[in-house]
């Protein structure tokens, strides 16, 4: 009883933490500001997490885990590649400004300090390249996609998405929703053989 209310209790925790993070920024972040906005003492903070860094590192680990469960979902669906591409695609687009994307990108620049955020978003990257390679694969294979190098594509298209995260969150006036999301399914339908009005 006593470890599922600890456990139920660190989700609470986690759940707040990359809620203020993604407020703040990694770097911006106190500990002090989490607690504040738990309703919690520093030192119950502390009494699950070990450190600051750890804290951030699980916070991390609890968000990422939030998107592999999404990626699941469309691995384990019996929808048609165009289906699933067309699912992943919305999953990932920047095009709305989220909590979500604003961790990530602050992720990755912190990554670049913190081993363990590097490793962590590294795993998390590669599901993401993994799912849509095996749906441009599955695609290519019952003949609803032409491409030559999966691989390849997957880099490209992921690469794109990702760049246009941080355009959309760093610089939110200089692209549309709509305009995003046409480069997305532009570049997406090219690598792929299809039409942008199928996506």
């Amino acid at each position: 009883m006593t470890s599922g209310f600890s456990r139920l209790r660190r989700e609470d925790l986690l759940k707040t933490a990359c809620e203020v993070i993604a407020e703040r920024g990694f770097g911006h972040t106190r500990t002090i500001d989490i607690a504040r906005a738990a309703g919690v003492s520093q030192a119950l903070l502390f009494y699950h997490f070990e450190s600051k860094d750890r804290l951030f590192a699980q916070a991390f680990t609890y968000a990422a885990r939030q998107h592999l469960h999404s990626l699941e979902h469309i691995e384990e669906s019996t929808g048609t590649p165009l289906e699933r591409l067309r699912t992943l695609l919305r999953l990932s687009s920047p095009a709305i400004p989220t909590e979500g994307w604003r961790l990530w990108i602050d992720a990755w620049s912190e990554a670049m300090r913190n081993s363990e955020l590097e490793e962590i978003s590294r795993r998390l990257d590669s599901r993401g390249r993994l799912v849509l390679r095996a749906i441009i694969e599955a695609g290519v294979s019952c003949g609803e996609f032409k491409c030559d190098d999966p691989d390849a594509s997957t880099w490209r298209i992921l690469a794109l998405v990702d760049g246009l995260a941080i355009q959309t969150h760093a610089h939110p006036k200089v692209l549309t929703r709509r305009k995003v999301n046409t480069l997305i399914r532009t570049a997406a339908a090219a690598e792929l053989g299809l039409s942008p009005e199928t996506l």
